[in-house]
């Protein structure tokens, strides 16, 4: 069910949010100019502005050096070049640097590659185990570390999760790991616009964001690289963004990139604030109406333990597949947040890691607020959730 304006009621801003008029705004003011960054002539000039401008905007948002500024395609990307391109590194100096660490809940995006490396490269991943909540063991961590802290190439860990929205404790993990001289990547997608962001503060060595999270284009993403820490490129080719990333820089989605994270991280506190009550009622509301639902996750009270917009609920007897089309029917967008293989669900591997079992994890759906949400969308879901649920559970039983 749609309207003019898109879906009913939208609750999987994880996923992706609408863009903001901002970033629109910059971005189609230059899809209709020429010009290629890199050219020397007027257009290829103006464009190079365009494309500094963003990265001094950015830097400035995030509290870092404009220079430290990688434009990528978005998060994946992104991941794949923190990973990859410090493993490599790390190796050239020192053939015994094999070890990779991070814990058992990232994301799919920096999982996969350090996975890969495994199979080609000669790593060996260690997936650090997690709490209830899904929050890193600082004990396991330092353990890890602290067994044999010459082997570690690096550390990833996110700034939070994209699936029940736990805040990691990235300062901590950055303390023990520095104290060996180890580099410390963090996926900062799910955080930005939502949390308090401060590269140069948090002292991880490389941060990974993207756009289309904030309300910025698809396509479009940075990876935050302290200007002293060597990465091996992907990709090959002109040479562009310190020699790390080449490729013909995307000048209108770097423009409505900017935009996008110089709003989101203005407004942070204001949307944080919005986003939190809207999340708190529904989780109320909802257990009200279905009693044995249950939070994943940070409790509500825990504040400054997990972000504001995210409430991944669980609803025993049920597939949690089954819940999101028949809310989907309702014109309510949600998401499992569970991977997909061929078509058949799987169960949440972050779910698992917190110690939930097989059953457990497809029983939840995570709603996701952003800056189109409203008290009507928490009030769609409350009237809808008690038949959903009814005949989710009358289906599995049949």
């Amino acid at each position: 069910m749609t309207t003019e304006n898109g879906p009913a009621h939208y609750l999987d801003h994880a996923a992706t949010t609408p863009m903001v008029p901002a970033a629109v705004e910059a971005m189609t003011a230059q899809l209709v100019t020429a010009g290629n960054p890199s050219s020397l002539h007027a257009s290829g000039r103006q464009a190079r502005r365009v494309v500094e401008e963003s990265r001094e905007t950015i830097a400035q948002a995030i509290d870092c050096r404009p220079g430290e500024v990688v434009f990528t395609s978005g998060g994946t990307e992104s991941d794949n070049l923190a990973i990859k391109g410090l493993y490599w590194s790390r190796r050239e100096g020192d053939p015994a640097r094999r070890r990779i660490l991070a814990s058992a809940v990232e994301h799919h995006a920096v999982l996969d590659p350090m996975e890969w490396l495994a199979r080609a490269e000669d790593a060996e991943v260690e997936l650090l185990p997690v709490d209830h909540t899904g929050r890193l063991d600082l004990d396991a961590a330092r353990a890890a570390i602290e067994r044999d802290p010459a082997s570690v190439a690096l550390i990833s860990l996110m700034w939070a999760n994209n699936e029940v929205g736990t805040i990691q404790p990235v300062a901590e993990v950055v303390a023990l790991a520095h104290a060996h001289g180890i580099p410390v990547h963090t996926d900062a997608v799910q955080a930005l616009g939502s949390v308090p962001i401060d590269f140069a503060a948090s002292g991880v060595d490389a941060m990974t964001l993207t756009g289309h999270k904030v309300g910025g284009p698809f396509g479009a993403g940075v990876l935050i690289v302290r200007r002293d820490l060597d990465l091996v490129a992907l990709v090959h080719g002109g040479g562009q963004e310190r020699d790390i990333r080449s490729g013909t820089l995307d000048t209108p989605a770097i423009a409505g990139l900017a935009a996008a994270i110089e709003l989101a991280v203005k407004r942070q506190a204001e949307h944080a604030t919005h986003l939190a009550e809207l999340r708190d009622d529904l989780v109320r509301r909802v257990v009200e109406v279905v009693p044995d639902a249950h939070l994943h996750g940070a409790p509500l009270e825990s504040r400054d333990a997990r972000l504001p917009g995210n409430a991944h609920l669980g609803f025993p007897g049920c597939e949690g597949d089954s819940l999101l089309m028949l809310l989907d029917a309702r014109g309510i967008e949600c998401s499992t947040g569970s991977a997909c293989s061929a078509g058949v669900a799987q169960p949440s591997h972050v779910l698992l890691a917190m110690g939930c079992t097989d059953d457990a994890a497809r029983h939840s759906l995570r709603f996701s607020f952003g800056h189109t949400s409203t008290a009507a969308d928490v009030d769609a879901v409350v009237e809808a959730i008690g038949p959903v649920v009814e005949r989710a559970r009358a289906a599995r039983r049949a």
